[in-house]
C-alpha cells in the first residue's frame, strides 16, 4: 500500500497569477517590494503592483507580436530582476515557458530549443554568442532572437549582433493595465501547461518536464503550508527576508522564490550568481531570514573561515533549508554551530523536476537529528521499492528510491554517461553509479572491455574486469555496484572520477 501524507489541503483550479495576484485588476501594494536587486536595491527593484503590471505588459507585447497561446519560450540567462517577469508574463499570455542553464554550450542549447519547440529565444547579453549558435544550429532565425538584460528598467536597451532587444515585446504600460489572463477556473483549464523544465532523467538525453498551472499552484501550496504550521508564523511572515542565488531557470527557484515568496509576501533579495561572501554580505546587510540552499553552500558554511570570522552578522537567519543532493548530518552540525545552541536546525527536503518541486519536507514543529529528508507534502502518497522494481515495502524497511547522480546540484545522468561510454570502441559495457566525495557525489564508471582491446586511463578513467550485475531482465543493480564501491573506497580511499 502507498504511504499518504498525514496532510491534506485545497488546491484550486486556477491561474498561477491569479492564485498570486487574485486577479488583474486587484489592489496590490504600491509600497511593498516583492523583488529587488541585490546589489542596487535602492534604485532597482519592484513593488507588488508595478510587478504585476510588468508581467502583464510583457504578456500583452508577447501576443501583440503574433504569439498564439501553447507557443514556447525559452529564456537563457542568469538570475535577473526581470527573469521573474518572463516567468510569469509567458504564463499569463498563455504561452509556456521553459528556461535553459546560461552555462550550455550552442550544441546543449539547440537540443533544448528544438526539442521544446520554441518560437522565441530570449538570451541574456552575456550568452548572446551562445544563442545566436544554437539558434543557427536549431534552424531559428535571428528575428526569434532577442537580447535579454535589465536596461530596460531605466528606459534603454538595444539589439546586439543582428538580435532584436526584448524591450520591443514589451507594450505599453496602459496596454498592460487593459490586459487580463485566462483564469483557467476549470479542471480541463487548470491543467494547461504552464511550463517546460528540463531534467536529466535517467534515459538519456534531457526530457521537458510538463509542469501545469494546477502543478504549480500544488506545490506552492504544499510547500507554503509547512510554513503555517508554526505556531508563530504571523511574526514569522512579517520579519521574513530571502535571498536568491539558486538559479530561477530552476524548478525550486521558481516555485520558492517567485511563487512561494509572492503569495506569502516574502522580499526576495535577487544575486545574478552565488558568490559566498556576497552571501555573508547580504544576509547582514538585509537582515535575511531564510537560507534555502544546496549542499555545497551549506559545507561553505561549515568550513569557510569567513563565516567564523565574526566579521558577518547572522543572527537574523531562522530557518536553513537544503536540497538538490545529499548532505551528511556531521556537515548540518558544523554548519548550526555558527549560531547559539538550539537557535538553527538545518533540514533537508527532496523533490524532483518531474514533480513540480518537492515531494519531502519537515512542520516546522519538529526537530532533524538526521540526514532525512522529512516527511510526505500534504496530499502526497508514495512507495518504497525493492531494488528488483518490483517487491514493496513497507514502514522501516529500507528501499531504494532511484534517482539522478547529483553533482554540486547538478543533474548528472547515468544513463546519459553510459551512453557516451559505450561509444568508445574498447568498451562493451558499462554501469555508472554515484559514490560519496567531499560531501558531495561523483559519478563512478564500471566498464566491461571488448576482447582484444584495451584502454588507457585517458579514455576510461576507472573499469572493473567483469560483468556488470544485472538481474534476469537486464536490469543493472546498481545497489550491488554501491556496495562493492564502498567496500573499495574503504580499501584505498579513491574515487574515480570521469
Amino acid at each position: 500500500m502507498p504511504f499518504k501524507s498525514r496532510w491534506e489541503i485545497e488546491v484550486p483550479n486556477t491561474h498561477l497569477a491569479s492564485l498570486l495576484f487574485t486577479s488583474p485588476t486587484h489592489p496590490l501594494s504600491k509600497t511593498h517590494r516583492s523583488f529587488s536587486e541585490a546589489a542596487r536595491p535602492d534604485t532597482h527593484y519592484f513593488t507588488t503592483h508595478d510587478f504585476r503590471l510588468w508581467c502583464q505588459r510583457f504578456a500583452a507585447g508577447l501576443l501583440k507580436s503574433g504569439l498564439q497561446p501553447g507557443d514556447r519560450v525559452l529564456l537563457l540567462s542568469g538570475n535577473d530582476i526581470f527573469f521573474p517577469v518572463v516567468f510569469l508574463g509567458v504564463a499569463m499570455a498563455g504561452v509556456v515557458f521553459t528556461g535553459a542553464n546560461p552555462t550550455y554550450v550552442a550544441r546543449e542549447l539547440a537540443y533544448q530549443l528544438q526539442d521544446s519547440g520554441a518560437t522565441y529565444l530570449i538570451c541574456a547579453e552575456g550568452s548572446l554568442d551562445t544563442g545566436i549558435e544554437g539558434a543557427k544550429i536549431a534552424g531559428l532565425g535571428l528575428d526569434k532572437v532577442f537580447v535579454f538584460n535589465d536596461a530596460i528598467y531605466d528606459g534603454k536597451g538595444e539589439g546586439k549582433k543582428g538580435c532584436r532587444d526584448w524591450g520591443e515585446l514589451i507594450a505599453s504600460a496602459e496596454e498592460g493595465n487593459a490586459f487580463a489572463w485566462d483564469p483557467l477556473s476549470t479542471p480541463e483549464k487548470a491543467s494547461q501547461t504552464l511550463a517546460l523544465n528540463y531534467s536529466s532523467g535517467t534515459t538519456g538525453k534531457p526530457k521537458g518536464v510538463e509542469i501545469s498551472h494546477k502543478n504549480y499552484c500544488a506545490n506552492m501550496l504544499q510547500y507554503n503550508h509547512l510554513f503555517y504550521m508554526s505556531p508563530d508564523w504571523k511574526e514569522k511572515e512579517k520579519r521574513a527576508r530571502w535571498l536568491c542565488f539558486l538559479p530561477m531557470y530552476h524548478a525550486l527557484a521558481q516555485n520558492i522564490f517567485i511563487a512561494a515568496a509572492l503569495n506569502r509576501g516574502v522580499p526576495v533579495y535577487i544575486m545574478p550568481q552565488f558568490d559566498f561572501l556576497k552571501m555573508l554580505e547580504y544576509t547582514e546587510k538585509f537582515r535575511i531570514t531564510d537560507y534555502i540552499l544546496v549542499p555545497p553552500v551549506v559545507v561553505a558554511l561549515a568550513k569557510h573561515p569567513a563565516a567564523k570570522s565574526g566579521k558577518y552578522d547572522l543572527s537574523s537567519v531562522e530557518l536553513i533549508g537544503s536540497g538538490a543532493a545529499p548532505l551528511g548530518r556531521d556537515v548540518c552540525e558544523e554548519a548550526e554551530a555558527l549560531w547559539p545552541p538550539g537557535c538553527i536546525n538545518v533540514k533537508q527536503a527532496w523533490g524532483m523536476t518531474k514533480t513540480t518541486c518537492s515531494v519531502l519536507g519537515w512542520s516546522p514543529n519538529d526537530i532533524s537529528h538526521s540526514a532525512s529528508v522529512g516527511e510526505l507534502n500534504a496530499n502526497c502518497e508514495a512507495k518504497i521499492m525493492d531494488d528488483d522494481g518490483v517487491t514493496e515495502l513497507g514502514r522501516n524497511q529500507r528501499g531504494e528510491l532511484w534517482e539522478l547522480i547529483k553533482v554540486k546540484g547538478n543533474q548528472v545522468a547515468p544513463a546519459e554517461l553510459e551512453a557516451l561510454l559505450l561509444e568508445h570502441p574498447a568498451v562493451a559495457d558499462v554501469a555508472v553509479i554515484g559514490v560519496p566525495s567531499n560531501n558531495d557525489e561523483s559519478p563512478r564508471a564500471y566498464n566491461v572491455l571488448k576482447p582484444g582491446h584495451s584502454a588507457t586511463a585517458n579514455d576510461v578513467i576507472a573499469f572493473m574486469d567483469g560483468k556488470i550485475p544485472k538481474n534476469p531482465s537486464g536490469k543493472i543493480l546498481r545497489k550491488v555496484l554501491q556496495e562493492q564501491a564502498k567496500e573499495e573506497m574503504q580499501t584505498n580511499g579513491a574515487v574515480a572520477k570521469l
